[in-house]
Order: structure tokens, then C-alpha cells, then sequence
């Protein structure tokens, strides 16, 4: 199939994707932690940004790929690529469980509180709640074929979470800050958004080598259990 070679001839290049997150990382938390100045406003708190912000982007991104896939799926039938959409939600959690975390931990000293009604939290959480309800729902189903379809709906019916996510704050009256970058133009210095944007590369980079990994630990337990299915069927 297109997508299974086309994942197969990325994996050929899975360590450079791991060597290059790592270098972009350790750029960005450089001029994050180290060069950049704090901010007139926060202070230091500042700083917590250079991951909160890639950590919630990444999470975007690992579900825009949780949708293509499902999409994907649900034309050709593509065991890979359901092997794909399971490991890029599992990495979803992830990323949007940190995001949340670093949120909460960043609102405590710029708003006082550590949770607060706001569309953007409530959007980002439903987000997360969205992607632990597709891995429950592949938990629940035995069969293979309906747990990858039907996973697959859910998925590409929770992606219309993801736009209230990243126009909440222009939709409604919130606490959190506006988009620093949209077509109104760039509202962030440049010594905080060269940080940014290298954790942002190495956040992607880094997601892409974990998706490549899990897809693969993925397709070969599915293997593995198909070859004990079939030895069991032959010793009943």
C-alpha cells in the first residue's frame, strides 16, 4: 500500500529525525532558558513558555495526523496506518497532557489561579478527553476491522474540536493571550520567537521520530499476536 511504503521509506531516516530534534531542542532551551531576556511583564515566569507553547502545538499536530490517518484508513483499509493513527494518539496524551500541566503552572502566577473556565483550557482539555476516548473505545472492541473503523469516525468527528482550539481566543472574551502570530502580523519579539521556533522544529522532529517508533512497536505486537492466534488455532 502507498501509505505503509511511504511510512517505510521515512523510518530509513528515523535517527536523523531523533539527532536533529535533539539539537533543536537543546538550541531552543538555550535561548530560552539561558540567552533570552525575561519578559517586562512576567519576569522569569516567562520562560515556561518555551515549552508550554511547542508542547501545545505539537499536540495540534499529532492530532492533524491522528485525522489524516483516520482518514486514510477509512479509503484503503491500511492496517499500518491505523498502527499509525493508535501511536499518534497515544503521543497526543502525551503532548497534550504537558501542555495542560505547564499551562496550569504558568497561570498560577500571571492570573492567580491554577484553572480557570477560559474557551482555549476548556477547548484544549476536551482535546485530551477526546483522544483518551479513542483509546478506550480500540480497548473496548475485540474485532480488529470494527475497532479501527470505528476508532477512525471518532477521530475525524473530534477534529472539529482542534479549529476552536486555535480561534477560541479570537471567538471569544478570554484571559488567554491572542495569537502572537496571524495575519495581522508578528506581536512577539524576536529574541522570544527564535527560541520558539526552535523548540517548535524540535518538538515536531521529535514527534515524527516517536510516531515512526511507536508504529513500528505497534505493527510487529500485531504481528506477534496474529502468529500466536493462529499457532493456538493449531493445537485445538
Amino acid at each position: 500500500m502507498l501509505a505503509s511504503r511511504f511510512i517505510g521509506k521515512l523510518r530509513q531516516f528515523q535517527n536523523w529525525f531523533a539527532l536533529f530534534a535533539g539539537l533543536f531542542l537543546t538550541a531552543g532551551l538555550y535561548m530560552g532558558l539561558v540567552a533570552s531576556p525575561p519578559d517586562y511583564y512576567q519576569g522569569e515566569i516567562v520562560r515556561i513558555m518555551y515549552i508550554h507553547v511547542p508542547f501545545a502545538q505539537g499536540a495540534m499536530v499529532a492530532y492533524t495526523a491522528l485525522f489524516g490517518g483516520s482518514l486514510w484508513y477509512l479509503w484503503k483499509r491500511d492496517a499500518v496506518v491505523d498502527n499509525m493513527c493508535q501511536a499518534s494518539a497515544g503521543i497526543g496524551i502525551l503532548f497534550t497532557t504537558v501542555a495542560l500541566i505547564t499551562g496550569s503552572i504558568w497561570a498560577k502566577p500571571t492570573w492567580n489561579v491554577w484553572w480557570t473556565w477560559d474557551p482555549r483550557l476548556v477547548s484544549f482539555a476536551v482535546l485530551l478527553l477526546i483522544l483518551i476516548g479513542y483509546l478506550m473505545l480500540r480497548s473496548f472492541l475485540d474485532d480488529p476491522g470494527k475497532k479501527a473503523r470505528y476508532s477512525a469516525v471518532l477521530a475525524i468527528v473530534g477534529f472539529v474540536d482542534l479549529p476552536i482550539v486555535h480561534y477560541s481566543v479570537e471567538w471569544w472574551r478570554t484571559l488567554h493571550q491572542p495569537l502572537s502570530i496571524s495575519t495581522r502580523g508578528i506581536s512577539i519579539a524576536a529574541n522570544m520567537l527564535y527560541p520558539l521556533i526552535s523548540m517548535s522544529i524540535g518538538l515536531y522532529l521529535l514527534f515524527a521520530y516517536m510516531l515512526m517508533v511507536r508504529t513500528q512497536m505497534l505493527y510487529l505486537q500485531q504481528l506477534l499476536e496474529a502468529k500466536q492466534g493462529r499457532l493456538l488455532s493449531d493445537i485445538h
